[in-house]
């Protein structure tokens, strides 16, 4: 039986979690702000986009990816949804679902993008961060024609 400072302390954890996840989005949808991103990851971080947007290892190889975004997606509004976070004291883990409209900035095109994340985090000096973010992109598909017909666009 868990004591309610023990629960309580699990409700905080998750919502701190939320709110760092809301952060990485809000920075994504300001221009990829490459420096503000970085800031939320632990230096020995990795964010793995799989085939479709690659991976990086490492705080900074993480910000200079999200500084060359912006040419790959000039325009993006990051929906996350129903998450699943578990916390084990000063890690975690999370199942997010991602909805996101977007512009390709190479051909100007309308995209939809639908993945879901699988997040691992880590308390770090009191502090909830991205330890590991992999990326399994359901579809990219353009917005004429949707995903029934391309289910996978090429940037």
């Amino acid at each position: 039986m868990t004591t309610l400072e023990e629960r309580i302390q699990r409700l905080e954890d998750i919502e701190a979690i939320k709110q760092l996840k809301a952060e990485y989005c809000a920075y994504c949808d300001d221009g990829y702000n490459p420096d503000a991103i970085a800031k939320l990851y632990t230096e020995d971080a990795v964010w793995d986009g799989g085939e479709s947007l690659g991976r990086c290892d490492g705080r900074e190889a993480i910000r200079e990816f999200f500084q060359g975004a912006p040419k790959m997606i000039s325009f993006a509004i990051h929906n996350v949804l129903n998450p699943r976070i578990e916390v084990n004291g000063d890690t975690a883990t999370g199942v997010w679902y991602l909805l996101q409209p977007m512009t390709t900035a190479p051909k100007n095109e309308a995209v939809w993008l639908t993945a879901v994340y699988h997040d691992r985090y880590r308390k770090v000096g009191g502090t909830w961060m991205f330890e590991h973010v992999e990326i399994e992109v359901r579809f990219m598909s353009p917005h004429e024609g949707g995903w029934a017909k391309t289910p996978l666009l090429e940037l």
